[in-house]
């Protein structure tokens, strides 16, 4: 409800002549409805559908107790661990509406039999888009700019008002170099940037010569970046990759981009090098604890923060919804693909046989 892209929730529940899905569908504002009536009408050849247009907040007890006599879910990021899975003994698909998946403990989706799957490659562009409009607000203070207007504060013009960072000719630093880090690098040709990232593994040459994009390690990405993006996963072994430490080596003119995940920044830190000048400024998607963030942020003006939205198109939004449903249907043995999604992030459960599930409500391939 309201400007902010809806969470949506398929669930699905066990009857005796098939699997039927319970489904929450959220609205956005701003005079437009963000339909999910196609992607309803798709697997309601499959399932029956509800939908609860009053997109109820479930706390963490009531999610699991809806989860818990159910085949599959059709989830927004919500975390699905150890205990929903052992109270969800049906449960055989949990399908992520996100690239991410974080939020599943795998280890415990294994064990328990179930596959999870996600939404890559859909929302790449989207994302690299809003990578870059995050960057350039923060580097050319144009957050700032527009409250000035609003608020009245701006007066007169002045030769040294609000003065920014440029991006043309500068050194774009690109941390993690998957999909999306490609996608932000393969931009910075139309700014004449020169291109350096980092990544857990080194690129292909022919990544590398097609993005004019050079590797170096990562303290020589943070002192040499004039604008810096984070665009890599969040594993326990990423958590907190930029702190103060890291922070410290990064340009007092430098921009930080985060559109990662919270958790890959130490947020406090963060917002100390902000408040003191470490670094010029930061556009930030992503928090730790979100939807709950560090308050400080709020008092500082050389931040721009947006709701975890950097997908957030109508036409990427859409691709998504499609794609979750897709893999809930194939996951849960139906359509073209059946039991063989085609985003399973554990794809070794694919080949168990389905157990604790009545034989009356589980296909059988063909």
């Amino acid at each position: 409800s309201g400007d902010q892209p809806e969470a949506i929730r398929l669930l699905a529940e066990g009857l005796e002549d098939g699997l039927s899905f319970q489904t929450l569908l959220g609205v956005t504002g701003s005079g437009k409805t963000f339909t999910m009536a196609n992607v309803i009408a798709r697997l309601a050849e499959y399932f029956d559908v509800e939908a609860n247009d009053g997109d109820e907040v479930w706390s963490g007890a009531q999610f699991e107790q809806r989860l818990s006599d159910k085949h599959g879910a059709l989830i927004f990021g919500e975390p699905v661990g150890a205990a929903a899975l052992a109270r969800a003994p049906l449960l055989r698909a949990v399908s992520n509406m996100a690239v991410g998946y974080n939020n599943f403990d795998l280890e415990a989706f294994s064990r328990h039999g179930v596959v999870g799957t996600n939404t890559p490659d859909v929302v790449t562009e989207s994302t690299a888009d809003f990578a870059w409009a995050l960057m350039m607000s923060a580097a050319r203070r144009v957050a700032e700019s527009d409250r000035m207007v609003r608020t009245g504060a701006w007066q007169r013009w002045s030769y040294d008002l609000l003065l920014g960072q440029d991006l043309h000719g500068k050194t774009l630093g690109v941390l993690g170099m998957g999909r999306i880090g490609q996608a932000v690098a393969r931009r910075a040709a139309g700014f004449s940037m020169r291109v350096l990232y980092h990544n857990r593994s080194r690129a292909d040459q022919a990544i590398e010569t097609r993005l004019n994009a050079a590797w170096v390690g990562k303290d020589d990405l943070l002192r040499m970046s004039d604008h810096l993006i984070l665009v890599l996963p969040l594993t326990p072994e990423s958590r907190h990759t930029i702190g103060a430490r890291e922070l410290g080596l990064m340009k007092p003119t430098a921009t930080l981009t985060n559109i990662a995940r919270g958790g890959i920044v130490d947020d406090a830190a963060l917002v100390a090098a902000l408040a003191e000048g470490q670094i010029a400024g930061a556009g930030l998607d992503v928090f730790e604890g979100e939807p709950r963030l560090n308050s400080a942020f709020l008092r500082l003006d050389n931040v721009v923060l947006t709701p975890h939205n950097a997908p957030g198109s109508e036409a990427t939004r859409r691709a998504m919804a499609n794609l979750a449903a897709d893999n809930l249907i194939a996951a849960l043995g139906f359509g073209p693909h059946a039991f063989r999604p085609a985003n399973a992030v554990n794809p070794e459960v694919l080949d168990r046989k389905p157990a604790s599930v009545a034989i009356n409500s589980w296909p059988v391939p063909n």
